[in-house]
């Protein structure tokens, strides 16, 4: 259970009747993400509130009829899923910040400069970000809210979302080490055995993947590699 004190009102109105839950903010954001929590775990008391403050518990009966169950934590999900949650100024700077990290994050591994076709640093979407003035949603999911930043950032930053075809080369001796890097880093379009023992492949990646890719064979070939992006 989460404690009072970091616990925030989740709150849902149905017709005349109001509900309420005391749930950790985090928890509650990365329900809205669409990530699997425990939710038991999350809350502060496994009861539903008419209203949490006055500690008044919701009747038995208006939870049936309204929700078709007595299970709180059922309930607790969809107050969540469909209600309001309220958060000091504090709390919402913190979500906002944790979400436009992983929002970053994502931009970082799958955008690219579509004039140069290198990925974008971490440091230049930032800057744009904050030149763009954006509003990150603390209840909005991650992937709802890619597509709206980026958007907003193509004024600014020349920025696409895509994936590109790299062409990857590995002597026999280090096959054993690259062969699962290359083949696991994104999705291998097609594979050939040299009579030599070295192997060729395509491998299609993340745009703003393509660094990370290079420097881990580069790590496990120590440099022995041939790797070149195709147009």
């Amino acid at each position: 259970m989460v404690s009072l004190d970091d616990a925030v009102i989740a709150r849902l109105k149905k017709g005349e009747e109001h509900f309420e839950i005391l749930v950790d903010p985090h928890a509650a954001s990365d329900l809205l993400d669409g990530k699997e929590i425990d939710l038991l775990k999350n809350l502060a008391i496994d009861t539903i509130f008419k209203d949490a403050k006055k500690g008044t518990h919701a009747p038995t009966e208006s939870l049936q009829r309204v929700f078709n169950t007595t299970d709180a934590v059922a309930i607790a999900k969809e107050i969540i899923l469909k209600g309001e949650i309220h958060l000091t100024t504090d709390q919402r700077r913190e979500l906002q910040e944790k979400k436009r990290k992983r929002i970053v994050d994502i931009i970082m591994r799958n955008a690219m400069d579509p004039q140069t076709k290198a990925p974008h640093p971490r440091q230049r979407i930032e800057r744009a970000m904050e030149e763009a003035r954006l509003h990150i949603d603390p209840f909005k999911s991650v992937d709802a809210q890619v597509k709206l930043v980026v958007d907003a950032l193509r004024p600014i930053l020349p920025i696409s979302i895509e994936q590109v075809k790299i062409s990857v080369k590995i002597p026999a001796l280090y096959i054993g080490k690259a062969y699962g890097v290359a083949r696991n880093f994104g999705v291998l379009e097609r594979e050939d055995w040299q009579s030599d023992g070295s192997w060729i492949g395509i491998v299609r990646i993340p745009a703003g993947m393509q660094t990370d890719f290079y420097d881990k064979l580069n790590e496990v070939t120590k440099g022995n590699i041939e790797a070149r992006l195709l147009k």
